[in-house]
């Protein structure tokens, strides 16, 4: 669950701020963490993104997008035991998910939308030896997979 502070969802504004409420994205993402989102960026597996919920469309929500589905986007939250994600509200419409998290401003910043190039160095290069480095820079590495 997020609170938009700059910006509109959807609006005339490409980057807004938005307050993390919530625990479903610990380790990534804590209550009180604030975010900066490019609405309408291309979103991708990996990808942390900001949706509007699909039943309760007036609340804002933030999950890792898992994989693109023919109804939508495969939501799911880094805080595996808590499934207030697509698990229970199935794949998320496109027209619902509004845009990308690119950085945590505060308390402590951190890139969480790397490039490809980044992306694939981190993964599979040799960036991918220093332990914890991926994660630090905003690559998602999940031992179960989406």
């Amino acid at each position: 669950m997020v609170q938009p502070e700059g910006g509109t969802p959807g609006g005339v504004a490409p980057f807004g701020l938005i307050d993390v409420a919530g625990d479903s994205m610990v380790p990534t993402l804590r209550e009180g963490d604030q975010l900066v989102v490019r609405y309408g960026a291309r979103i991708r597996p990996g990808a942390v993104v900001v949706f509007r919920h699909p039943f309760q469309q007036d609340l804002l929500v933030v999950k890792r997008a898992g994989a693109r589905r023919p109804k939508g986007w495969w939501l799911l939250s880094d805080n595996r035991p808590i499934d207030s994600d697509s698990r229970s509200y199935g794949a998320v419409p496109d027209e619902l998910v509004l845009g990308r998290v690119l950085l945590r401003l505060r308390p402590c910043p951190a890139w969480l939308a790397p490039g490809r190039r980044l992306e694939r160095l981190l993964l599979r290069g040799p960036l991918a030896r220093v332990p914890g480095l991926a994660r630090r820079l905003g690559v998602w590495v999940d031992p179960d997979e989406f």
